[in-house]
């Protein structure tokens, strides 16, 4: 037994119920100064070992107590962390073995701290990675660090203008923001931190040379110190986070400086997200704007009206679209379109973009509807898209109180006639698609219509919405030509958005294709000729 614990690898003492020692290793005697048999253990032991040693006795000759036998005490022994776990001899003597734990406890605490960061920048990136928005992103920014990292902190943007763009945060974690005309340049490190270079060390930086515009208004006394560092962004920086403590707050720590850089990746992946989706939103609204039908109007006394419905909930554009090109003046011809573009989504937008703007261009050729239809059909052919068109040319002119169409469909639904009296009648025109074949064909009907009569334009995405009681049936032509009989006497805006909400109700949650309408409706009021004969011409009920 002596043998055992004179060779322990950690100091050993052994002390009797007085205090006495008895007994120690060659570790306990080179740990202790001055310890030896017969020395107090009062004299070369911690304090925090002597009072556990009187506890564990109790009193001179009770022996140790039983429930303190089992139960180790912590304390300093210099400038190390030991364990000392008493163990009862037959004797009435305690031996007291001391286990080193410093590293263990700088572990352990090192352990925490990590966690503590680790959790930290979790919270980080749920916060931030939660908004696409620019504004909101940099006062998450401002607000996270101002409350975890220092007592205040400013988000510098880059400049887009004359000014820098700032977000304030102190500890009451409310951002404020500022535009200031000052040159970064006035700041250590932020003409660097805002160009993406590496940030300088925290030590480096005078917090006396801060100028005043940098320094929230409610900071609390003099800057003590300073962290400056760059938001990285996706290929540019996103801008620069200053962090700012008080003198009477310690100075920053080389882990805290890390943990700084670590936020700021973030920080600055998430704001540079923003960026670019607020960049690329505006594009794509640009964009959007040339490819949504146009609002449509009265065009030399003849009523126009259209509606769209896309076939997802979370489209604005698709293959289907409709255009009216005004004539120069009433004596020429307005041409109306309504095409289908085969497929659906973005890239059937896309060539719907392209085809509109092909019949822009031919437009001086709206006379002769083969002619127009052959020259887009070559366009088409000619282009990298497999993709091909549907579409009915409509060219109308006002005579007096009746209204002229020439009606030309290529490989699309007849247009349908709607008489004063409610009968519904289909125009006698047919063609080929557009972008399949290298020759087309089509025929073309003469249509006239008398006063409050109309002419309707659709795509099938109308007639092949499926739904209805069982959920799978098409709405199909018959329903179309009854609904379009019971609007007799209607509005052309009318008639449209009480056709499509027809489909609509009858596909509910269905599938269904992108939807398009277009009605041409003759004035029901009578044309007068020019008052002096000059002026043009106005229309009375």
């Amino acid at each position: 037994m002596e043998a055992a614990w004179r060779d322990a690898p950690c100091p050993v003492l052994i002390a009797g119920p007085g205090g006495e020692l008895t007994g120690l290793n060659a570790r306990a005697a080179a740990l202790l100064s001055g310890a030896g048999d017969g020395a107090r253990l009062g004299d070369v032991a911690p304090a925090w070992i002597t009072r556990a040693h009187r506890r564990l006795v109790a009193r001179p000759g009770d022996g140790p107590r039983a429930a303190e036998t089992d139960r180790a005490v912590h304390g300093p022994v210099g400038e190390r962390m030991f364990a000392a776990h008493p163990t009862p001899i037959a004797d009435g003597t305690v031996m007291w073995w001391l286990v080193d734990e410093t590293d263990r406890r700088t572990a352990e605490a090192a352990l925490a701290g990590q966690r503590q960061h680790a959790a930290f920048l979790s919270l980080v990136s749920g916060v931030l990675l939660s908004s696409l928005n620019v504004e909101r992103c940099m006062d998450e920014t401002a607000r996270l660090a101002a409350t975890h990292l220092a007592r205040a902190a400013v988000v510098v943007a880059p400049a887009r203008g004359p000014g820098l763009p700032l977000t304030f945060c102190g500890a009451d974690g409310a951002p404020a923001h500022r535009q200031v005309r000052a040159r970064p340049e006035d700041v250590p490190g932020l003409a660097d931190a805002l160009r993406g270079y590496p940030p300088v060390p925290s030590r480096w930086i005078d917090p006396a040379g801060m100028p005043s515009w940098i320094v929230p208004e409610d900071f609390p006394g003099e800057v003590g110190s300073v962290v400056v560092t760059p938001l990285p962004g996706h290929g540019v920086p996103a801008g620069a986070l200053i962090l700012l403590r008080p003198e009477e707050q310690r100075c920053f720590t080389e882990d805290e400086e890390t943990l700084v850089r670590q936020f700021a990746l973030r920080a600055g992946a998430a704001m540079s997200a923003a960026r670019m989706y607020a960049d690329q939103t505006a594009i794509t609204g640009t964009l959007m704007r040339e490819l949504l039908p146009p609002d449509l109007h009265t065009v030399h006394g003849v009523e126009f009206a259209g509606s769209y419905r896309p076939s997802g909930e979370s489209d604005r554009v698709g293959g289907d679209f409709y255009d009216v090109h005004p004539g120069a003046d009433e004596g020429q011809e307005t041409l109306a379109v309504l095409g289908d573009v085969c497929g659906k989504g973005l890239e059937a937008a896309v060539l719907t973009g392209k085809i509109r703007n092909t019949l822009q261009a031919v437009l001086p050729m709206a006379d002769d509807h083969q002619r127009l239809l052959g020259l887009l059909n070559g366009a088409l052919m000619n282009s990298r898209h497999t993709r091909f068109v549907t579409l009915v040319l409509a060219s109308v002119t006002r005579r007096g109180g009746t209204v002229g169409l020439r009606l030309t469909s290529a490989g699309h639904p007849a247009p349908l006639i709607l008489r004063s009296d409610g009968t519904v009648e289909r125009a006698r025109t047919r063609g080929s698609l557009v972008g399949v074949f290298e020759d087309i064909t089509s025929t073309t009907a003469h249509v006239e219509l008398a006063p409050g009569e109309l002419c309707l334009l659709y795509t099938d995405g109308v007639t092949e919405a499926r739904g209805g009681p069982l959920g799978g049936e098409l709405f199909g032509q018959r329903r179309l030509e009854e609904a379009l009989a019971q609007c007799a006497g209607m509005p052309a805006e009318a008639v449209v958005e009480h056709i499509r909400m027809l489909a609509e109700q009858w596909a509910e949650r269905g599938r269904h294709d992108d939807m398009a309408l277009l009605a041409i409706t003759a004035p029901r009021h009578a044309h007068l000729s020019a008052v002096d004969g000059r002026t043009a011409g106005r229309y009375t009920a």
